[in-house]
């Protein structure tokens, strides 16, 4: 394929002493409608590569929407069949009248190179929002009054930037049913060499790989609970599980491609990155991380943390924990980290939704409305990059005033777009949690006897419910909805898959 510099004419620049010029080439846009009108099949072909906006002078732009407008309609695109379509528009009238669709198809140059053709009109048009990228970036850093916020300039002109380039990979988002086929063999086949029923990234938790077959390439994730469930200790498991599969797969010698582990971002918007590396070596010494924090160990157990943080020292897992992020910074950060990791982010998390800002648009202060546009910025994000992203959220205070506390996709707080968007939706439960809450009075001698009978109610329900979790999993766009039970150790905040009965209230 030509390059722009192969190709002329073209005005990428301008004599010294002139105004700088936008980069364009309008003969190469005149040599290309000339051809689609000549042969119909390369206007079919070329509406698939680029628009009307691409095209530098407005009449070009503006045929060009008419030849695809009568394509879709089966017609054909001549300049008799358009000649009707500009009797009366100015810019063509500036160029001669009607009489200028003929003189585009006289020369026939465009038939050989069409492609080429409409690959440079692309280029150069991305060239060109380049050029208002640049010179917005200039007038923004020139103004120096005193609410300019530059750290928000810089994520809206890395966003703006971003946009451009992943504008500039929309022309080959058409996949033929083979290619997509391949894609879809490779996934199997990573499935089957990780053993069998994990499709995409996995959990860690072979129940809920079970049920999900692993977190699926540009899916919204959403995991919801009240205060107290776990969320955040549940999200740092499964981020935590990805890494160190991946980097286990690679000390084996497993390519990174066929692991199903995966380089992970946590963006943490409500704990700090040291807190979360501290659940993490809580989880992996064994050590409550309580008595971490108020530094409560013995010397065995200090050796136990050290060799736990020597292991993790190469774990791919990536903490961002700037709080007040806004959609568009978070969607520039992840953009950056992927490139740094060569593409090979595998998922993100967010901790938590609600704490994510909108792009301040929203002048009424309609906070579901900023809610709505801040899922479907995470959904975006997860199919602009194709990884899964988990958001965690929290859930309305209506579930408090049921007797059974077990959430419902109603309860998602502020909802708005939020079970629309999500490709799946989990809520994790702890009915320990509830059970604990409500013990009796603790007997003491000489009291009724109905005051022993109580608690001794009190505690069989605590001990059939002790240390268990349900992951409600209310939606799935891949499969059956249900229930998987966990065990959790609330003293180091780690859950895992459950080997006991599952029968009665947490079966399925």
């Amino acid at each position: 394929m030509a390059t722009l510099a192969s190709m002329n004419p073209v005005s990428l620049a301008a004599p010294a002493d002139a105004a700088p010029r936008l980069p364009q080439n309008v003969e190469a846009e005149a040599a290309l409608l000339g051809a689609m009108m000549i042969d119909n099949r390369l206007a079919d072909d070329m509406v698939e590569v680029i628009q009307d906006q691409h095209f530098f002078e407005p009449v070009h732009g503006r045929i060009f929407k008419a030849i695809k407008t009568l394509r879709k309609s089966d017609m054909l695109a001549t300049p008799v069949t358009l000649k009707p379509l500009f009797e009366k528009d100015e810019g063509m009238a500036s160029l001669g009248g009607p009489a200028y669709l003929a003189q585009l198809t006289g020369s026939g140059a465009g038939l050989i190179g069409a492609r080429q053709f409409a690959r440079q009109i692309y280029d150069l048009a991305l060239l060109r929002e380049l050029v208002v990228v640049g010179r917005d970036m200039v007038e923004k850093a020139l103004d120096t009054s005193e609410d300019v916020n530059p750290r928000e300039q810089i994520d809206r002109a890395e966003e703006a930037l971003f946009k451009v380039a992943a504008d500039g990979g929309t022309a080959n988002t058409v996949k033929s049913f083979n290619e997509a086929t391949k894609i879809a063999l490779e996934m199997a086949k990573r499935a089957q060499s990780a053993g069998g029923g994990v499709a995409g990234v996995t959990t860690g938790f072979d129940s809920v790989n079970g049920r999900i077959g692993g977190l699926h390439h540009s899916d919204l994730i959403i995991l919801a609970g009240r205060p107290g469930m776990g969320k955040t200790s549940l999200a740092t498991n499964i981020a935590y599980n990805a890494a160190r599969r991946l980097m286990d797969d690679i000390r084996l010698g497993i390519s990174p491609k066929e692991s199903i582990g995966a380089k992970v971002a946590f963006f943490s918007l409500e704990m700090s990155a040291d807190q979360l590396a501290m659940r993490i070596l809580s989880e992996q010494s064994k050590i409550a991380s309580e008595a971490l924090r108020m530094g409560n160990i013995s010397k065995a157990e200090f050796g136990q943390l050290a060799a736990a943080a020597a292991d993790l020292e190469q774990l791919p897992l990536y903490i961002d924990d700037t709080a007040g992020l806004t959609i568009s910074a978070l969607h520039s950060r992840v953009r950056r980290l992927q490139s740094k990791q060569d593409g090979e982010l595998g998922l993100v998390v967010v901790d938590y939704l609600q704490l994510l800002q909108g792009s301040g648009n929203n002048r009424d202060g309609n906070r579901v409305q900023e809610i709505s546009e801040i899922s479907r910025g995470l959904k975006t994000l997860a199919k602009d990059i194709n990884v899964p992203v988990i958001a965690l959220s929290q859930l309305s205070r209506a579930v408090e005033s049921r007797e059974d506390k077990r959430p419902m996709l109603s309860d998602l707080r502020e909802s708005g777009s939020i079970e629309q968007d999500a490709d799946m939706v989990w809520f994790v439960f702890r009915e320990d949690y509830y059970v604990a809450a409500r013990e009796p009075k603790r007997p003491r001698e000489g009291d009724d006897p109905k005051t022993f009978e109580d608690h001794a109610k009190w505690a069989l329900d605590m001990e059939r419910v002790f240390g268990l979790a349900e992951l409600i999993i209310a939606k799935q766009r891949h499969g059956a909805t249900g229930k998987v039970t966990l065990k959790f150790e609330p003293n180091i905040t780690r859950f895992s898959d459950y080997a006991g009965d599952v029968s009665g209230p947490y079966g399925d």
